[in-house]
């Protein structure tokens, strides 16, 4: 995994960027999503800070990141990212 600078998708910081899969690929192969998803829906994704990265699979399933929160739309609406997020951008790099 490669790391670049960037701007966090989510909380907007100015850090070191990984790349979060908005379905997990550890559900790529599962028949669910293999029947509805073409690969490139399923290799898409957005390039967070570690924290929010990290703070994302703390609150959440891999199986409710996929079915619910595949989207960037749906990540920054949902309640508890946000909060997470909140307290991300005010904390130091």
């Amino acid at each position: 995994m490669s790391l670049k600078q960037g701007p966090c998708q989510l909380c907007a910081r100015e850090s070191a960027l990984t790349f979060h899969h908005l379905i997990p690929r550890k559900l790529h192969r599962r028949n669910r999503f293999a029947k509805h998803y073409s690969r490139e829906q399923l290799n898409e994704g957005v390039m967070l800070c570690r924290r929010c990265h990290r703070g994302i699979h703390k609150l959440y399933s891999e199986m409710e990141l996929g079915s619910r929160l595949n989207t960037l739309e749906a990540l920054c609406q949902d309640p508890a990212v946000a909060r997470h997020v909140a307290w991300v951008a005010r904390q130091k790099s």
